[in-house]
Protein backbone atom coordinates (compact mmCIF):
# COMPACT_ATOMS: atom_id res chain seq x y z
CA UNK A 1 0.00 0.00 0.00
CA UNK A 2 1.86 3.09 -1.22
CA UNK A 3 0.39 5.59 1.21
CA UNK A 4 2.03 7.81 3.80
CA UNK A 5 0.33 9.22 6.89
CA UNK A 6 1.77 12.11 8.88
CA UNK A 7 0.52 13.46 12.19
CA UNK A 8 -3.05 14.79 12.21
CA UNK A 9 -3.56 13.40 8.71
CA UNK A 10 -6.40 15.16 6.89
CA UNK A 11 -7.18 17.24 9.97
CA UNK A 12 -9.55 19.53 8.06
CA UNK A 13 -10.67 17.59 5.01
CA UNK A 14 -9.73 19.39 1.78
CA UNK A 15 -7.67 22.15 3.42
CA UNK A 16 -5.19 20.23 5.54
CA UNK A 17 -5.30 17.20 3.24
CA UNK A 18 -3.53 19.31 0.62
CA UNK A 19 -0.57 19.61 3.00
CA UNK A 20 -0.38 15.82 3.12
CA UNK A 21 0.69 15.84 -0.53
CA UNK A 22 4.16 16.96 0.58
CA UNK A 23 4.61 13.89 2.74
CA UNK A 24 3.06 11.68 0.07
CA UNK A 25 5.54 12.81 -2.58
CA UNK A 26 8.44 12.26 -0.18
CA UNK A 27 7.16 8.74 0.46
CA UNK A 28 7.14 8.11 -3.29
CA UNK A 29 10.68 9.45 -3.53
CA UNK A 30 11.89 7.30 -0.62
CA UNK A 31 10.31 4.22 -2.18
CA UNK A 32 12.13 4.90 -5.45
CA UNK A 33 15.40 5.44 -3.59
CA UNK A 34 15.01 2.13 -1.78
CA UNK A 35 14.44 0.32 -5.07
CA UNK A 36 17.22 2.23 -6.76
CA UNK A 37 15.56 1.63 -10.12
CA UNK A 38 14.04 3.70 -12.90
CA UNK A 39 11.28 2.40 -15.12
CA UNK A 40 10.08 4.30 -18.17
CA UNK A 41 7.28 3.10 -20.43
CA UNK A 42 6.07 5.04 -23.49
CA UNK A 43 3.42 3.46 -25.76
CA UNK A 44 2.32 5.69 -28.67
CA UNK A 45 -0.27 4.48 -31.17
CA UNK A 46 -2.47 5.46 -34.11
CA UNK A 47 -5.93 4.14 -34.95
CA UNK A 48 -8.27 4.23 -37.94
CA UNK A 49 -11.81 2.92 -37.53
CA UNK A 50 -15.25 2.88 -39.08
CA UNK A 51 -18.08 3.52 -36.61
CA UNK A 52 -21.83 2.99 -36.90
CA UNK A 53 -24.31 4.57 -34.46
CA UNK A 54 -27.94 3.44 -34.53
CA UNK A 55 -30.59 5.39 -32.62
CA UNK A 56 -32.97 2.85 -31.06
CA UNK A 57 -35.32 5.37 -29.46
CA UNK A 58 -37.10 7.69 -29.82
CA UNK A 59 -36.10 7.66 -33.51
CA UNK A 60 -34.38 5.21 -35.82
CA UNK A 61 -31.59 7.24 -37.41
CA UNK A 62 -28.38 5.48 -38.41
CA UNK A 63 -25.14 7.37 -38.99
CA UNK A 64 -21.65 6.23 -39.91
CA UNK A 65 -18.37 8.05 -39.61
CA UNK A 66 -14.64 7.51 -39.79
CA UNK A 67 -12.62 7.85 -36.61
CA UNK A 68 -8.90 8.63 -36.76
CA UNK A 69 -6.95 8.88 -33.51
CA UNK A 70 -3.43 9.20 -32.16
CA UNK A 71 -2.51 8.70 -28.54
CA UNK A 72 0.11 7.78 -25.99
CA UNK A 73 0.13 5.98 -22.66
CA UNK A 74 3.27 6.59 -20.62
CA UNK A 75 4.54 6.11 -17.08
CA UNK A 76 7.73 6.84 -15.18
CA UNK A 77 8.84 5.41 -11.85
CA UNK A 78 12.22 6.44 -10.58
CA UNK A 79 14.40 7.61 -7.73
CA UNK A 80 13.38 11.28 -7.97
CA UNK A 81 10.47 11.43 -10.42
CA UNK A 82 7.25 9.60 -11.12
CA UNK A 83 4.03 9.94 -13.01
CA UNK A 84 1.59 8.62 -15.58
CA UNK A 85 -0.21 10.09 -18.57
CA UNK A 86 -2.86 8.84 -20.98
CA UNK A 87 -3.53 11.26 -23.84
CA UNK A 88 -5.61 10.82 -27.01
CA UNK A 89 -6.51 13.09 -29.94
CA UNK A 90 -9.42 11.98 -32.09
CA UNK A 91 -10.91 13.22 -35.35
CA UNK A 92 -14.42 12.07 -36.30
CA UNK A 93 -15.43 12.56 -39.94
CA UNK A 94 -19.15 12.30 -40.68
CA UNK A 95 -20.81 11.43 -43.99
CA UNK A 96 -24.12 13.27 -43.71
CA UNK A 97 -25.72 16.34 -42.14
CA UNK A 98 -26.78 14.40 -39.04
CA UNK A 99 -23.16 13.73 -38.08
CA UNK A 100 -20.93 16.77 -37.78
CA UNK A 101 -17.15 16.52 -37.86
CA UNK A 102 -15.48 16.90 -34.50
CA UNK A 103 -12.07 17.02 -32.83
CA UNK A 104 -11.53 15.80 -29.29
CA UNK A 105 -8.64 15.68 -26.85
CA UNK A 106 -9.14 13.46 -23.83
CA UNK A 107 -6.84 12.17 -21.15
CA UNK A 108 -5.51 12.36 -17.63
CA UNK A 109 -2.05 12.95 -16.15
CA UNK A 110 -0.55 13.01 -12.67
CA UNK A 111 3.09 13.20 -11.59
CA UNK A 112 5.83 14.70 -9.44
CA UNK A 113 9.47 15.76 -9.77
CA UNK A 114 12.05 16.13 -7.01
CA UNK A 115 13.85 19.46 -6.64
CA UNK A 116 15.66 18.76 -3.35
CA UNK A 117 15.91 15.04 -2.46
CA UNK A 118 13.78 14.06 0.55
CA UNK A 119 12.63 17.66 1.02
CA UNK A 120 11.14 19.56 -1.92
CA UNK A 121 9.04 18.26 -4.81
CA UNK A 122 6.74 19.71 -7.46
CA UNK A 123 3.58 17.85 -8.38
CA UNK A 124 0.90 18.39 -10.98
CA UNK A 125 -2.02 16.87 -12.79
CA UNK A 126 -4.33 17.51 -15.75
CA UNK A 127 -7.63 16.27 -17.20
CA UNK A 128 -9.43 16.60 -20.52
CA UNK A 129 -12.81 14.94 -21.01
CA UNK A 130 -16.11 15.15 -22.84
CA UNK A 131 -19.36 15.32 -20.94
CA UNK A 132 -23.07 15.51 -21.67
CA UNK A 133 -24.95 18.35 -19.92
CA UNK A 134 -28.74 18.16 -19.63
CA UNK A 135 -31.31 20.89 -19.05
CA UNK A 136 -30.99 20.61 -15.27
CA UNK A 137 -27.23 21.14 -15.29
CA UNK A 138 -26.45 17.46 -14.66
CA UNK A 139 -23.33 16.06 -16.30
CA UNK A 140 -22.29 12.54 -17.27
CA UNK A 141 -19.14 11.30 -18.97
CA UNK A 142 -19.08 9.23 -22.17
CA UNK A 143 -21.47 11.31 -24.30
CA UNK A 144 -22.58 10.03 -27.67
CA UNK A 145 -20.37 11.34 -30.44
CA UNK A 146 -21.98 14.38 -32.05
CA UNK A 147 -24.60 14.75 -29.34
CA UNK A 148 -25.99 18.29 -29.20
CA UNK A 149 -25.43 18.57 -25.45
CA UNK A 150 -21.74 17.70 -25.62
CA UNK A 151 -19.43 19.95 -23.59
CA UNK A 152 -15.74 19.67 -22.80
CA UNK A 153 -13.94 19.90 -19.49
CA UNK A 154 -10.30 20.87 -19.00
CA UNK A 155 -8.57 21.06 -15.64
CA UNK A 156 -4.97 21.29 -14.43
CA UNK A 157 -3.05 22.08 -11.27
CA UNK A 158 0.58 22.30 -10.08
CA UNK A 159 2.56 23.35 -7.04
CA UNK A 160 5.53 22.69 -4.74
CA UNK A 161 5.50 20.49 -1.62
CA UNK A 162 7.95 20.80 1.28
CA UNK A 163 8.57 17.95 3.72
CA UNK A 164 11.45 18.23 6.18
CA UNK A 165 12.21 18.25 9.91
CA UNK A 166 13.79 20.44 12.53
CA UNK A 167 14.88 18.20 15.36
CA UNK A 168 11.81 16.31 16.54
CA UNK A 169 9.45 18.63 14.66
CA UNK A 170 8.14 17.43 11.31
CA UNK A 171 7.52 20.29 8.85
CA UNK A 172 5.05 20.06 5.96
CA UNK A 173 3.96 22.89 3.65
CA UNK A 174 2.63 23.31 0.13
CA UNK A 175 1.19 25.70 -2.41
CA UNK A 176 -1.09 24.78 -5.31
CA UNK A 177 -2.61 26.67 -8.21
CA UNK A 178 -5.26 25.15 -10.46
CA UNK A 179 -7.41 26.09 -13.44
CA UNK A 180 -10.64 24.53 -14.74
CA UNK A 181 -12.73 25.37 -17.81
CA UNK A 182 -15.96 24.03 -19.29
CA UNK A 183 -16.44 24.74 -23.01
CA UNK A 184 -19.58 24.90 -25.20
CA UNK A 185 -22.09 25.61 -22.40
CA UNK A 186 -24.51 27.20 -24.88
CA UNK A 187 -25.04 23.74 -26.37
CA UNK A 188 -27.36 22.77 -23.51
CA UNK A 189 -30.77 21.97 -25.01
CA UNK A 190 -33.73 23.39 -23.06
CA UNK A 191 -37.34 22.33 -23.24
CA UNK A 192 -39.95 25.11 -23.83
CA UNK A 193 -40.45 27.09 -20.62
CA UNK A 194 -37.28 25.81 -18.91
CA UNK A 195 -35.07 28.30 -17.06
CA UNK A 196 -31.62 28.93 -18.44
CA UNK A 197 -28.82 26.81 -16.96
CA UNK A 198 -25.92 29.01 -15.92
CA UNK A 199 -23.17 26.50 -16.72
CA UNK A 200 -19.78 26.87 -15.09
CA UNK A 201 -17.30 28.78 -17.25
CA UNK A 202 -13.83 28.81 -15.66
CA UNK A 203 -12.13 29.27 -12.31
CA UNK A 204 -8.71 29.78 -10.76
CA UNK A 205 -8.01 28.02 -7.46
CA UNK A 206 -5.10 28.76 -5.14
CA UNK A 207 -4.30 27.10 -1.84
CA UNK A 208 -1.46 27.13 0.69
CA UNK A 209 -0.98 25.28 3.93
CA UNK A 210 1.53 24.33 6.60
CA UNK A 211 1.75 21.92 9.52
CA UNK A 212 4.35 21.56 12.29
CA UNK A 213 4.07 18.50 14.48
CA UNK A 214 5.77 15.97 16.70
CA UNK A 215 5.06 12.26 16.94
CA UNK A 216 4.14 10.48 20.17
CA UNK A 217 7.34 9.65 22.06
CA UNK A 218 9.40 12.26 20.18
CA UNK A 219 9.96 13.77 22.72
CA UNK A 220 6.60 13.83 24.59
CA UNK A 221 4.32 10.83 25.26
CA UNK A 222 1.71 12.50 23.03
CA UNK A 223 2.02 14.17 19.66
CA UNK A 224 1.39 17.89 19.29
CA UNK A 225 0.97 20.03 16.21
CA UNK A 226 -0.10 23.36 14.81
CA UNK A 227 -1.17 24.18 11.27
CA UNK A 228 -2.98 26.62 9.07
CA UNK A 229 -4.21 27.08 5.54
CA UNK A 230 -5.78 29.33 2.93
CA UNK A 231 -7.88 28.49 -0.11
CA UNK A 232 -9.37 30.88 -2.66
CA UNK A 233 -11.37 30.03 -5.76
CA UNK A 234 -12.29 32.77 -8.23
CA UNK A 235 -15.14 31.71 -10.53
CA UNK A 236 -15.61 33.70 -13.75
CA UNK A 237 -19.42 33.47 -13.63
CA UNK A 238 -20.60 36.66 -11.88
CA UNK A 239 -17.18 37.05 -10.18
CA UNK A 240 -18.02 34.45 -7.55
CA UNK A 241 -15.33 33.98 -4.93
CA UNK A 242 -14.76 31.37 -2.22
CA UNK A 243 -12.26 32.32 0.48
CA UNK A 244 -11.38 29.96 3.33
CA UNK A 245 -8.74 30.60 6.02
CA UNK A 246 -8.00 28.62 9.17
CA UNK A 247 -5.49 27.98 11.96
CA UNK A 248 -5.64 25.13 14.47
CA UNK A 249 -3.79 22.99 16.99
CA UNK A 250 -3.77 19.18 17.07
CA UNK A 251 -3.09 16.42 19.55
CA UNK A 252 -2.49 12.69 19.08
CA UNK A 253 -2.85 10.37 22.11
CA UNK A 254 -1.80 6.72 21.69
CA UNK A 255 -4.44 4.29 22.98
CA UNK A 256 -2.52 1.20 22.03
CA UNK A 257 0.14 -0.03 19.64
CA UNK A 258 -2.04 0.53 16.56
CA UNK A 259 -4.76 2.88 17.80
CA UNK A 260 -4.67 6.59 18.62
CA UNK A 261 -7.10 9.31 19.59
CA UNK A 262 -6.74 12.52 17.54
CA UNK A 263 -8.35 15.88 18.00
CA UNK A 264 -7.99 19.49 17.15
CA UNK A 265 -9.41 22.95 17.76
CA UNK A 266 -8.96 26.21 15.92
CA UNK A 267 -10.50 29.16 14.14
CA UNK A 268 -11.83 29.33 10.57
CA UNK A 269 -13.25 32.11 8.40
CA UNK A 270 -15.22 31.09 5.28
CA UNK A 271 -16.75 33.65 2.91
CA UNK A 272 -18.59 33.27 -0.40
CA UNK A 273 -19.41 36.39 -2.43
CA UNK A 274 -20.39 37.40 -5.99
CA UNK A 275 -21.69 40.23 -8.14
CA UNK A 276 -25.04 40.54 -9.87
CA UNK A 277 -25.70 40.44 -13.61
CA UNK A 278 -26.14 43.53 -15.76
CA UNK A 279 -29.86 44.33 -16.05
CA UNK A 280 -31.74 45.78 -19.03
CA UNK A 281 -34.34 48.57 -18.79
CA UNK A 282 -36.97 46.01 -17.77
CA UNK A 283 -34.79 44.58 -14.98
CA UNK A 284 -34.02 41.34 -16.82
CA UNK A 285 -30.46 39.93 -16.66
CA UNK A 286 -28.39 40.47 -19.82
CA UNK A 287 -27.05 37.35 -21.57
CA UNK A 288 -23.69 37.59 -23.36
CA UNK A 289 -22.69 36.08 -26.70
CA UNK A 290 -21.29 33.04 -24.86
CA UNK A 291 -24.70 32.24 -23.37
CA UNK A 292 -23.73 33.33 -19.84
CA UNK A 293 -24.90 36.20 -17.66
CA UNK A 294 -22.95 39.43 -18.13
CA UNK A 295 -21.34 40.46 -14.81
CA UNK A 296 -22.11 43.94 -13.46
CA UNK A 297 -18.69 45.02 -12.20
CA UNK A 298 -19.89 48.52 -11.35
CA UNK A 299 -21.71 47.28 -8.24
CA UNK A 300 -20.05 46.03 -5.03
CA UNK A 301 -19.86 42.37 -4.10
CA UNK A 302 -22.79 40.71 -2.39
CA UNK A 303 -22.12 38.28 0.48
CA UNK A 304 -23.71 34.88 -0.03
CA UNK A 305 -22.13 33.00 2.88
CA UNK A 306 -20.07 34.23 5.83
CA UNK A 307 -19.21 31.86 8.68
CA UNK A 308 -16.36 32.36 11.13
CA UNK A 309 -15.55 31.11 14.59
CA UNK A 310 -14.44 28.08 16.55
CA UNK A 311 -13.89 24.77 14.74
CA UNK A 312 -13.07 21.41 16.28
CA UNK A 313 -12.98 17.72 15.54
CA UNK A 314 -12.19 14.46 17.32
CA UNK A 315 -11.50 11.04 15.88
CA UNK A 316 -9.47 7.87 15.80
CA UNK A 317 -6.55 6.60 13.72
CA UNK A 318 -6.18 2.82 13.41
CA UNK A 319 -3.13 1.21 11.77
CA UNK A 320 -3.23 -2.53 12.57
CA UNK A 321 -0.81 -3.34 9.72
CA UNK A 322 0.97 -1.88 6.72
CA UNK A 323 -2.02 -2.99 4.62
CA UNK A 324 -4.85 -1.46 6.67
CA UNK A 325 -5.51 2.15 7.68
CA UNK A 326 -8.66 3.74 9.10
CA UNK A 327 -9.25 7.35 10.06
CA UNK A 328 -12.63 8.74 11.17
CA UNK A 329 -13.52 12.25 12.40
CA UNK A 330 -16.57 14.10 13.68
CA UNK A 331 -16.60 17.77 14.55
CA UNK A 332 -17.93 21.25 13.99
CA UNK A 333 -17.30 23.20 10.81
CA UNK A 334 -19.30 25.46 8.47
CA UNK A 335 -21.50 26.25 11.48
CA UNK A 336 -22.79 22.66 11.56
CA UNK A 337 -21.74 19.10 12.36
CA UNK A 338 -19.21 17.61 9.95
CA UNK A 339 -18.05 14.06 9.28
CA UNK A 340 -15.08 12.89 7.23
CA UNK A 341 -12.54 10.08 7.09
CA UNK A 342 -10.70 7.49 5.01
CA UNK A 343 -10.28 3.73 4.91
CA UNK A 344 -7.63 1.85 2.93
CA UNK A 345 -7.26 -1.92 2.92
CA UNK A 346 -5.04 -4.15 0.81
CA UNK A 347 -5.98 -7.76 1.65
CA UNK A 348 -3.12 -8.94 -0.57
CA UNK A 349 -0.60 -7.60 -3.08
CA UNK A 350 -3.15 -7.84 -5.92
CA UNK A 351 -6.19 -6.00 -4.56
CA UNK A 352 -7.13 -2.80 -2.74
CA UNK A 353 -10.20 -1.20 -1.19
CA UNK A 354 -10.44 2.56 -0.59
CA UNK A 355 -13.23 4.63 0.96
CA UNK A 356 -13.35 8.39 1.55
CA UNK A 357 -15.98 10.55 3.26
CA UNK A 358 -15.68 14.30 2.64
CA UNK A 359 -17.26 17.68 3.42
CA UNK A 360 -16.13 20.92 1.76
CA UNK A 361 -17.27 24.27 0.33
CA UNK A 362 -16.02 25.06 -3.18
CA UNK A 363 -16.94 25.67 -6.78
CA UNK A 364 -16.88 23.05 -9.54
CA UNK A 365 -13.24 23.83 -10.39
CA UNK A 366 -11.99 23.50 -6.84
CA UNK A 367 -13.69 20.13 -6.39
CA UNK A 368 -12.24 18.80 -9.65
CA UNK A 369 -8.71 20.04 -8.83
CA UNK A 370 -8.83 18.28 -5.46
CA UNK A 371 -9.98 15.05 -7.09
CA UNK A 372 -7.07 15.22 -9.55
CA UNK A 373 -4.60 15.75 -6.71
CA UNK A 374 -5.89 12.61 -4.99
CA UNK A 375 -5.18 10.35 -7.97
CA UNK A 376 -2.15 8.04 -7.73
CA UNK A 377 0.98 8.87 -9.73
CA UNK A 378 1.20 5.34 -11.17
CA UNK A 379 -1.96 4.28 -13.01
CA UNK A 380 -3.54 2.99 -16.19
CA UNK A 381 -6.50 4.99 -17.49
CA UNK A 382 -9.79 3.24 -18.29
CA UNK A 383 -11.24 4.29 -21.65
CA UNK A 384 -14.53 3.71 -23.42
CA UNK A 385 -13.99 0.61 -25.51
CA UNK A 386 -15.71 2.16 -28.53
CA UNK A 387 -15.29 5.94 -28.46
CA UNK A 388 -11.90 6.00 -26.76
CA UNK A 389 -13.08 8.61 -24.23
CA UNK A 390 -11.56 8.64 -20.75
CA UNK A 391 -14.21 7.08 -18.49
CA UNK A 392 -13.11 8.93 -15.36
CA UNK A 393 -11.49 5.90 -13.69
CA UNK A 394 -7.86 4.82 -13.31
CA UNK A 395 -6.44 1.56 -12.01
CA UNK A 396 -3.25 1.26 -9.96
CA UNK A 397 -1.50 -0.81 -7.31
CA UNK A 398 -3.45 1.27 -4.79
CA UNK A 399 -6.81 0.26 -6.29
CA UNK A 400 -9.32 2.00 -8.54
CA UNK A 401 -9.92 5.77 -8.39
CA UNK A 402 -12.80 7.46 -10.21
CA UNK A 403 -13.61 11.10 -10.96
CA UNK A 404 -17.16 10.47 -12.16
CA UNK A 405 -18.71 11.60 -8.89
CA UNK A 406 -17.05 15.02 -9.14
CA UNK A 407 -19.23 15.95 -12.12
CA UNK A 408 -22.79 15.57 -10.85
CA UNK A 409 -23.65 19.10 -11.88
CA UNK A 410 -21.74 21.76 -13.82
CA UNK A 411 -23.81 24.71 -12.63
CA UNK A 412 -21.74 27.78 -11.88
CA UNK A 413 -22.97 28.38 -8.31
CA UNK A 414 -20.69 27.60 -5.39
CA UNK A 415 -21.86 24.74 -3.17
CA UNK A 416 -21.23 22.73 -0.05
CA UNK A 417 -20.36 19.21 -1.12
CA UNK A 418 -20.79 16.21 1.17
CA UNK A 419 -20.42 12.63 0.06
CA UNK A 420 -18.70 9.29 0.04
CA UNK A 421 -16.64 7.55 -2.65
CA UNK A 422 -15.49 3.93 -2.62
CA UNK A 423 -13.40 1.83 -4.98
CA UNK A 424 -12.09 -1.69 -5.38
CA UNK A 425 -9.35 -2.81 -7.75
CA UNK A 426 -7.79 -6.21 -8.32
CA UNK A 427 -5.12 -7.71 -10.58
CA UNK A 428 -5.49 -11.41 -11.35
CA UNK A 429 -2.67 -12.53 -13.59
CA UNK A 430 -3.27 -10.77 -16.91
CA UNK A 431 -6.62 -9.32 -15.83
CA UNK A 432 -7.03 -5.85 -14.29
CA UNK A 433 -10.49 -4.93 -13.10
CA UNK A 434 -12.05 -2.41 -10.75
CA UNK A 435 -15.23 -0.71 -9.68
CA UNK A 436 -15.93 2.71 -8.17
CA UNK A 437 -19.15 3.99 -6.64
CA UNK A 438 -20.28 6.97 -4.66
CA UNK A 439 -22.87 9.44 -3.47
CA UNK A 440 -22.65 13.23 -3.45
CA UNK A 441 -24.96 15.92 -2.07
CA UNK A 442 -24.50 19.53 -3.18
CA UNK A 443 -26.25 22.41 -1.47
CA UNK A 444 -25.81 25.54 -3.57
CA UNK A 445 -24.86 28.92 -2.14
CA UNK A 446 -25.87 32.22 -3.79
CA UNK A 447 -26.24 35.85 -2.72
CA UNK A 448 -29.73 37.31 -2.18
CA UNK A 449 -30.78 39.99 -4.63
CA UNK A 450 -28.62 38.58 -7.45
CA UNK A 451 -29.61 36.60 -10.52
CA UNK A 452 -28.37 33.42 -8.79
CA UNK A 453 -30.60 33.97 -5.74
CA UNK A 454 -32.99 31.20 -6.79
CA UNK A 455 -30.14 28.70 -6.49
CA UNK A 456 -29.47 29.43 -2.82
CA UNK A 457 -30.32 26.41 -0.68
CA UNK A 458 -31.20 24.18 -3.66
CA UNK A 459 -29.94 20.62 -3.28
CA UNK A 460 -28.66 18.26 -5.99
CA UNK A 461 -28.02 14.59 -5.23
CA UNK A 462 -26.05 12.18 -7.39
CA UNK A 463 -25.31 8.46 -7.25
CA UNK A 464 -22.80 6.85 -9.61
CA UNK A 465 -20.97 3.61 -10.34
CA UNK A 466 -18.21 2.82 -12.86
CA UNK A 467 -16.68 -0.53 -13.80
CA UNK A 468 -13.70 -1.40 -16.00
CA UNK A 469 -11.88 -4.56 -17.08
CA UNK A 470 -8.75 -5.14 -19.16
CA UNK A 471 -7.58 -8.65 -19.96
CA UNK A 472 -4.73 -10.08 -22.02
CA UNK A 473 -5.88 -13.22 -23.85
CA UNK A 474 -2.63 -14.96 -24.62
CA UNK A 475 0.19 -13.27 -26.54
CA UNK A 476 -1.86 -12.01 -29.48
CA UNK A 477 -5.27 -10.95 -28.19
CA UNK A 478 -6.87 -8.73 -25.59
CA UNK A 479 -10.30 -7.81 -24.27
CA UNK A 480 -11.59 -4.65 -22.60
CA UNK A 481 -14.94 -3.60 -21.16
CA UNK A 482 -16.45 -0.82 -19.10
CA UNK A 483 -19.87 0.12 -17.79
CA UNK A 484 -21.31 3.17 -16.07
CA UNK A 485 -24.51 4.25 -14.39
CA UNK A 486 -25.46 7.55 -12.77
CA UNK A 487 -28.60 8.95 -11.24
CA UNK A 488 -28.99 12.68 -10.58
CA UNK A 489 -31.89 14.24 -8.69
CA UNK A 490 -31.78 18.01 -9.17
CA UNK A 491 -33.70 20.37 -6.92
CA UNK A 492 -33.78 23.03 -9.65
CA UNK A 493 -36.78 21.46 -11.34
CA UNK A 494 -39.77 19.28 -10.51
CA UNK A 495 -38.58 17.13 -13.41
CA UNK A 496 -35.01 16.99 -12.16
CA UNK A 497 -34.24 13.27 -12.28
CA UNK A 498 -31.74 12.05 -14.88
CA UNK A 499 -30.59 8.45 -15.26
CA UNK A 500 -27.72 7.47 -17.54
CA UNK A 501 -26.60 3.93 -18.24
CA UNK A 502 -24.14 2.43 -20.68
CA UNK A 503 -21.64 -0.30 -21.43
CA UNK A 504 -19.02 -1.10 -24.05
CA UNK A 505 -16.74 -4.00 -24.91
CA UNK A 506 -13.82 -4.39 -27.32
CA UNK A 507 -11.72 -7.24 -28.70
CA UNK A 508 -8.23 -6.78 -30.09
CA UNK A 509 -6.25 -9.28 -32.19
CA UNK A 510 -2.65 -8.88 -33.33
CA UNK A 511 -1.96 -9.16 -37.05
CA UNK A 512 1.78 -8.42 -36.76
CA UNK A 513 3.98 -7.43 -33.83
CA UNK A 514 2.72 -3.83 -34.04
CA UNK A 515 -0.47 -3.95 -36.12
CA UNK A 516 -3.75 -5.17 -34.64
CA UNK A 517 -7.43 -5.32 -35.59
CA UNK A 518 -10.14 -4.00 -33.27
CA UNK A 519 -13.86 -4.64 -32.92
CA UNK A 520 -16.13 -2.98 -30.34
CA UNK A 521 -19.79 -2.59 -29.45
CA UNK A 522 -21.56 -0.21 -27.06
CA UNK A 523 -25.00 0.75 -25.85
CA UNK A 524 -26.00 4.01 -24.12
CA UNK A 525 -29.29 5.01 -22.52
CA UNK A 526 -30.46 8.35 -21.14
CA UNK A 527 -33.69 8.73 -19.17
CA UNK A 528 -34.47 12.34 -18.23
CA UNK A 529 -37.72 13.64 -16.79
CA UNK A 530 -36.90 17.00 -18.36
CA UNK A 531 -37.47 15.53 -21.83
CA UNK A 532 -40.55 13.90 -23.29
CA UNK A 533 -38.80 10.79 -24.60
CA UNK A 534 -35.83 8.72 -23.46
CA UNK A 535 -32.82 8.26 -25.70
CA UNK A 536 -31.12 4.94 -26.47
CA UNK A 537 -28.46 4.12 -29.03
CA UNK A 538 -26.24 1.22 -30.03
CA UNK A 539 -22.82 1.54 -31.63
CA UNK A 540 -20.31 -0.70 -33.35
CA UNK A 541 -16.70 -0.23 -34.49
CA UNK A 542 -14.22 -1.99 -36.77
CA UNK A 543 -10.70 -0.68 -37.11
CA UNK A 544 -6.94 -1.06 -37.10
CA UNK A 545 -4.38 0.06 -34.53
CA UNK A 546 -0.62 0.44 -34.94
CA UNK A 547 1.57 0.54 -31.84
CA UNK A 548 5.00 2.10 -32.24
Amino acid sequence: MKRNYFFASCALASLACSVQAAAQQTANEDAGAERGDRRLSVDPYIEASQVLVAELSPGDDVVTYTQVAVGVDASLTGRNNGGSVSLRYERNIGYDDDMRDSDTISGVARGYATIVPRALTIEGGALAARTRVDGNGGATLNPLVGDDSESRIYSAYAGPNLHTSAGDVEVNANYRIGYTRVEAPDAVILEPGENRVDVFDESLVQSAGFHLGTKPGEPLPIGLGVGGGWVQEDVANLDQRVRDRFVRGDVQVPLGRNLAFVGGVGYEDVEVSSRDAVRDVDGNPVIGDDGRFVTDKSEPREIAYDVSGLIWDVGVMWRPSARTALEAHVGRRYDSTTYYGTFAWAPNSRSNVNVAVYDTVSGFGGLLNNALANLPTEFSAARNALSGDFTGCVGSDEGADCLAGVLGSVRSSVFRSRGVAASYGVRLGRVDTGVGAGYQRRKFIAAPGTVLESANGVVDEAYWVNYYLNAQLGRNAGFGANAYASWIDSGFSADGEVFALGASAAYRRSITNRLSARAAVAIDHLDSEATVEDYTSASALLGLRYDF
